[in-house]
């Protein structure tokens, strides 16, 4: 009986036909921009789905972040990482290595991050990408532009 409940209320709580559409669209289309960044650049999809998720689908930081790791568990770059193999430039032994270390990481970081507030785990999160952020500005900063008619390792 209480499955039977537990139906109604999440039912009661769905939008009307029209918006549940829209809604299905805007989940699509940042799906979609993730994708795209996460061949672009190499980074994770959490990156982008979390505050997508959080801004544009008004989710709380636990229900964004654990959406995103339900996203990326099937597809997580496999388009992209064909891309990059067919390029010779991917570290297979280096990448098995850190899916380990990943999966026990996860375990633990969720651990850790279920009973924390929201807001807290907002401001970890949104501190993490500044952080992320300065070291990339700077690292960019130091690097000196290429010099005319000298190849990079990637050809440009």
């Amino acid at each position: 009986m209480s499955q039977n409940l537990g139906v109604k209320v999440v039912h009661a709580h769905l939008p009307r036909k029209g918006t549940a559409l829209r809604m299905h669209i805007v989940v699509l289309l940042i799906g979609l921009c993730a994708g795209i960044l996460v061949g672009l650049l190499g980074i994770g999809g959490g990156v982008v789905l979390v505050p997508a998720l959080v801004h544009l689908l008004h989710m709380d930081q636990h229900m964004a972040q654990g959406t995103s790791l339900f996203v990326l568990l099937p597809p997580i770059g496999l388009g992209a990482l064909l891309e990059y193999r067919k390029k010779g430039a991917v570290d297979f032994q280096a990448g098995i290595y850190c899916a380990v270390g990943m999966l026990l990481g996860g375990y633990l970081g969720g651990r850790i991050a279920v009973p924390m507030s929201s807001r807290l785990l907002t401001q970890l999160f949104g501190g993490f990408l500044m952080l992320s952020a300065l070291l990339l500005w700077g690292k960019a900063s130091k690097q000196s532009p290429p010099q005319p008619g000298v190849s990079t390792r990637d050809g440009a």
